[in-house]
């Protein structure tokens, strides 16, 4: 099987069974090893008191892109450090987009930095991830 097939069977399963990917409406844009790139819209029960969409939910959205990016090799990793930026506030019916890049591929850790964008192509965070590799398989 091509990396880039098993990588993208490895996603489908990962979003099959996530379900708040999929409350938050993710679409899976593209998926290559050691990278991801995926879009949603925000809803009004995103948001917060301050009418701008919780830290929460931008901080998820880039959560997941991390873990398609670092799990799509077939090799169960999971958040060990992770961080994020806020560089500008998202707002209802905003749709943001995020690209998960590989900095490090190691043997028992991964590096990976992700930027989410507006659909203006303004960026509005920036998070960095540290993912812990484990001896499991995500699919078969």
């Amino acid at each position: 099987m091509q990396a880039n097939q098993l990588a993208n069977d490895v996603v489908a399963h990962m979003m099959q069974n996530d379900l708040f990917s999929q409350w938050m409406g993710i679409k899976v844009l593209e998926i290559k090893e050691g990278y991801s790139k995926i879009q949603m819209t925000v809803r009004p029960e995103m948001i917060n008191g301050f009418g701008i969409v919780h830290g929460g939910v931008a901080f998820s959205f880039a959560d997941s892109c991390f873990a398609f990016a670092c799990n799509n090799r077939n090799v169960l990793s999971v958040a060990l450090d992770t961080s994020i930026n806020f560089t500008k506030p998202v707002h209802v019916g905003d749709t943001l987009t995020a690209e998960a890049k590989e900095l490090h591929n190691g043997k028992s850790t991964g590096l990976y930095h992700v930027t989410i964008q507006n659909q203006k192509g303004h960026t509005v965070a920036l998070f960095k991830g540290t993912c812990f590799r484990t001896d499991k398989t995500l699919i078969k």
